[in-house]
């Protein structure tokens, strides 16, 4: 370090004025000492699984709000979920991004339609949007249904229409989701972590 004769007068008098001033009880110590606050420490804590891939890896999402009624709260930390069998607490680089994705202006968050030959997305309501996959799976199926095959055996069969489950979901859920698809005749049907 090059430092010349009044540098160095400066540097001393610094020195002795900082200490001076800690003599007289100006000490920063305290201030320095003081405990931040956990920035998680007024959030609630929701556990939920990662949307990205088929692994279904459990996630704890971290959101702060005043909690009033209508109020919406805000997501402000995500992380692994440590008591999750499946990744015990960590995260891919895709879940560990997932805030990115929570607050994403080209999130979608409702339901869209595109008439054909539209380049228009219409947005629908959620009623709407069950109300029309159920009249176009009910008109799919009247139309393509198969009660007995060509021997006279019964199959009833639905081979026009297709299911993929989620596989982030529990072994109760994909059980029932099989038991219905498989009431309406559907052969059509896999699982996303095979895809």
């Amino acid at each position: 370090m090059d430092m010349n004769r009044r540098q160095f007068f400066r540097a001393c008098a610094a020195g002795l004025g900082g200490s001076s001033l800690a003599l007289l009880g100006f000490s920063p110590q305290p201030v320095l000492a003081e405990a931040r606050s956990f920035k998680l420490e007024r959030t609630t804590e929701t556990r939920n699984t990662c949307t990205y891939c088929a692994v279904g890896c459990g996630i704890i999402m971290y959101s702060l709000g005043d909690k009033a009624k209508n109020a919406k709260s805000d997501i402000i930390h995500i992380e692994g979920d440590p008591d999750h069998p499946v990744n015990r607490g960590t995260l891919c680089p895709k879940g560990a991004g997932l805030l990115d994705f929570v607050h994403s202006a080209n999130r979608l968050k409702y339901p869209q339609y595109r008439a054909p030959g539209s380049t228009e997305w219409k947005r629908m309501s959620w009623d709407e949007t069950f109300d029309r996959i159920a009249k176009l799976m009910k008109a799919d199926r009247d139309a393509n249904f198969i009660a007995k095959s060509d021997d006279g055996i019964t199959v009833n069969r639905w081979l026009t229409t297709g299911m993929l489950a989620a596989s982030a979901s529990s072994n109760e859920s994909g059980y029932l989701t099989q038991k219905v698809m498989r009431s309406m005749g559907l052969l059509v049907f896999d699982n996303q972590a095979r895809v």
